[in-house]
């Protein structure tokens, strides 16, 4: 089976360490299989997505030595692309309106973070009638359904503290995962769980290579893998980069940030030696 992944940055801000670590460590592995390295902008939120982080992002990627295959994917591009995929399990009466707290619905759209649990939702809409969608409302996924068509997923992961076949049981997903928010209507919204399940069947991706505070939260884009008919490919879910007081680092992070190391002059071969690569 041939190799392909991926690096997916969000540009809300500048890379840091962490991500440095994440985009070596799939470009190293995908070099050494013969396989192929894409890059992937998770751009659907446009209100903290810019271009001047898209820009920093790409040139601090070319100075540490990463480059990558083919053109660069922009979610920002698809989104009618998403939805029209989102009809397909609303033909399957697997999605439902919901019209509860905005902030709460927004939240639940974006990557999750480490520390940061689903927020389990109570089923307040749950039974709502697609026919009385409104501006506003968000499509859920009915969970329970989902489950019952395909109650036997699983996905294989690779990565150190995780390795084996996982089954996802039902009734663990049901109290852990709940139904969970795909798109928000009126505001061009997807969830990252369908982007990113949808984006990565379209390049071929074989081999997910990402934090492992993500693993938590594959099982939903295997869910939505099956839903949709798409394949799972193997998961790498790595090590942290984490501050002196064992902290995940994150985008407000500055002081961590590549650009400011370049400042210093460090040098790429410096920075794969701060995160635990030969240089």
């Amino acid at each position: 089976m041939a190799f392909v992944t991926r690096f997916a940055p969000s540009p809300t801000g500048p890379l840091h360490l962490g991500h440095a670590y994440s985009a070596l460590l799939a470009h190293d592995m995908a070099r050494a299989a013969g396989g192929l390295f894409l890059l992937r902008m998770e751009d659907t939120d446009l209100e903290r997505c810019r271009p001047e982080h898209d820009a920093r992002i790409l040139d601090d990627l070319r100075w540490l030595g990463v480059d990558w295959d083919g053109l660069i994917l922009r979610q920002a591009t698809r989104l009618d692309y998403y939805n029209k995929r989102l009809e397909a399990l609303v033909s399957k009466g697997l999605l439902y309106p919901c019209s509860c707290t905005r902030s709460d619905i927004r939240s639940a759209l974006a990557a999750p973070q480490e520390g940061v649990a689903f927020h389990i939702y109570p089923g307040t809409c749950r039974g709502r009638a697609m026919a009385t969608r409104q501006a506003g409302d968000a499509l859920r996924l009915d969970l329970r359904k989902a489950l019952e068509l395909h109650p036997d997923v699983q996905f294989e992961e690779n990565g150190p503290r995780h390795t084996g076949v996982h089954l996802i049981d039902s009734d663990m997903a049901r109290q852990m995962i709940g139904d969970v928010v795909l798109s928000r209507k009126g505001e061009d919204i997807v969830a990252y769980f369908l982007a990113a399940a949808i984006d990565d069947a379209d390049q071929g991706v074989t081999h997910v290579i990402r934090g492992e505070d993500l693993f938590e939260f594959t099982p939903v884009q295997v869910i939505l893998q099956r839903l949709l008919g798409l394949p799972t490919p193997i998961y790498h879910h790595h090590r942290l980069i984490r501050d002196a007081n064992g902290k995940r680092l994150a985008k407000r992070d500055d002081a961590r940030a590549i650009s400011k190391f370049r400042a210093e002059g460090a040098t790429p071969a410096d920075v794969r030696r701060m995160v635990g690569l030969s240089a």
